[in-house]
């Protein structure tokens, strides 16, 4: 798999309440530089970064509900339905981690259904952010029951906020419960491509993060390489078996 495919599987992420203009302008400039899959930017920055990146195949990401999730299902709706229109072709919404530990399935799946249902309608994805690390490995496991039966796109470890070793350890979790029924997006603070690496190890069809240039060159190296091993072992396979 070439380093460009690569690539893909990474998001830059600017979602910081102080960014400014000017960081969209050196965000969306690294994501073209490596053909990143996606930047993921904060709502009123959709617009400009749906500019920026026209025609370049970087897909432009928003957060719905952001951070806590415990926004009405009508405003979350509300908030995708605006994001779609300012360019927006991915929208992550954390989950109402409340309603979730509360037992209120109904609850949970009215909030995935409200920004599912919106996303869909504008041909857009949409993914549930997950509290990880508060939730637990029971109502995580409700959650992505929940997610799949709403109609969900993919599943985020976290706001990003987590480190790279509970990111790769909480995507490990949710490979193995969504199995291939959702894409798994690993959100985190990685300290270096090794890390990059074992998440996609781990089973993360997306990586999310702040990353800088070294990082990036470096991870799109290292999965390259990744590729390079796995298709070997296949071929490895093949002739074994044949």
């Amino acid at each position: 798999m070439t380093a460009l495919r690569r690539a893909a599987q990474l998001e830059h992420r600017l979602t910081r309440p102080s960014a400014t203009l000017a960081d969209l302008d050196a965000a969306a400039a690294l994501a073209l530089e490596y053909g990143l899959g996606s930047l993921l930017v904060s709502p009123w920055l959709v617009r400009p970064a749906a500019r920026l990146l026209a025609r370049s195949g970087v897909k432009v990401g928003t957060v719905i509900g952001f951070p806590d999730g415990t926004s009405l299902p009508a405003v979350k709706a509300f908030e995708a339905s605006e994001a779609l229109e300012h360019g927006a072709v991915e929208v992550d919404f954390v989950l109402n981690a409340g309603a979730l530990a509360s037992g209120d399935d109904d609850a949970v799946v009215a909030d995935i259904l409200a920004v599912v249902e919106m996303a869909h309608s504008g041909m857009a994805l949409a993914g549930i952010i997950l509290a990880h690390g508060a939730l637990g490995e029971e109502l995580v496991h409700r959650a992505c029951r929940l997610a799949a039966r709403a109609g969900a796109d993919y599943i985020i470890t976290s706001t990003g906020e987590a480190t790279g070793a509970s990111t790769i350890e909480q995507t490990a979790q949710l490979q193995r419960v969504v199995g291939g029924q959702l894409g798994v997006k690993a959100a985190g603070a990685f300290e270096g491509a090794d890390e990059v690496s074992e998440v996609v190890r781990a089973g993360a069809t997306r990586v999310s993060a702040v990353f800088g240039r070294e990082l990036v060159r470096d991870a799109v190296d290292l999965l390259a390489g990744l590729a390079a091993d796995r298709a070997e072992s296949l071929a490895d396979v093949g002739v074994a078996a044949g």
